[in-house]
């Protein structure tokens, strides 16, 4: 693995995250973005994440392994002001540009993280594949949506693959591995060494899943809260704290959605409801009871308002934005 230019096609909630995660590890890194609206809501994110790094290493703590940010360093190793200063260089370094044939010119790798929406991926691929040079590796970060429903629109599916990442990737540093029939075993090998290269835990998936390993567990959790709040049973904030008190867990489903993002919510909720033969047998019959009209009502009203989760200030819940 030979990797130096990585593009992150997509400024959101993951995107930005990967992107900066990328530069803090030391690579040269291009954000693709649709139009200078989107430079405009990208830059934010990524002045957020710098603040984010930085309260994250001030508070690390090398006697507390269990609280330990591994995405940041390794505890035996641990240097504050190396990490700092990777950090004003990641922040530094991270290109936005809208411009797709500037955008990925010479990229070794290109990390597709837009919208869970198939037709504005697979637009996305087509318009992408004349551009690329032969050597260039794509992987998707889709949370739902399996790679070979696209690998003949990137005109290299031997070269194409899943590469999925949870939310607060410098902490949370796991990062699925996900091939398709098609794609060339060196091409694996050579993303699980990227991940490792950015400070994440590869975890291969060796069959394609619709979700992969987290969302697989973690998609049909956000459902049954939003069909509880959906079904008027309780209230956003009551359901979030039966599942934090109950389990010990951090947050609640609706804490979880407010900080990938309303849309991102929305866009998993359409695909499960149009899409049954993604799920397995099992899983298919314990979710078709969901309210999925009453969801995408619900989501839509918050989406129209603005709200959209924590990057806005405000979703189920507000947040100081100052």
């Amino acid at each position: 693995m030979n990797y130096k230019k990585i593009v992150v096609a997509g400024g959101g909630v993951l995107g930005s995250q990967i992107a900066f995660q990328s530069a803090y590890c030391g690579y040269d890194v291009t954000i693709w973005l649709r139009s200078e609206d989107s430079k405009t809501r990208t830059q934010p994110k990524l002045d957020e994440l710098k603040k984010n790094y930085i309260d994250t290493i001030e508070s690390l703590d090398t006697n507390d392994e269990n609280s330990w940010a591994r995405g940041i360093a390794d505890i035996d190793h641990f240097n504050k002001e190396e990490c700092l200063q990777k950090v004003e260089n990641a922040y530094n370094s991270i290109r936005l540009e809208i411009n797709m044939q500037v955008a990925v010119k010479d990229a070794d790798l290109v990390i597709e993280s837009m919208a869970e929406i198939k037709d504005e991926k697979i637009k996305f691929y087509q318009t992408l594949a004349p551009l690329l040079e032969e050597k260039t590796v794509i992987v998707t970060n889709s949370s739902t949506l399996l790679p070979s429903m696209f690998a003949k629109y990137t005109g290299r599916p031997e070269k194409y693959l899943s590469l999925h990442f949870a939310n607060t990737i410098w902490i949370k540093n796991t990062a699925e591995v996900m091939a398709h029939e098609e794609t060339n075993k060196k091409e694996f090998d050579e993303i699980m060494d990227f991940a490792v290269s950015i400070r994440m835990l590869p975890l291969p998936v060796l069959k394609e899943k619709s979700g992969y390993l987290l969302n697989s567990m973690l998609v049909p959790f956000l459902l049954s809260g939003m069909d509880l709040l959906t079904n008027g049973v309780s209230d956003a904030e009551s359901i979030d704290i039966a599942w934090k008190r109950g389990t010990g867990a951090p947050k609640g489903p609706f804490e979880i959605i407010d900080t990938v993002g309303l849309t991102t919510a929305k866009n998993i909720v359409e695909q499960y409801q149009k899409v049954p033969g993604l799920m397995s047998p099992l899983l298919k019959k314990m979710m078709l009871p969901y309210n999925y009209k009453g969801m995408l009502n619900m989501l839509n009203k918050y989406i129209d308002e603005g709200k959209l989760g924590k990057s806005t200030g405000e979703g189920f819940y507000k947040y100081d934005k100052s």
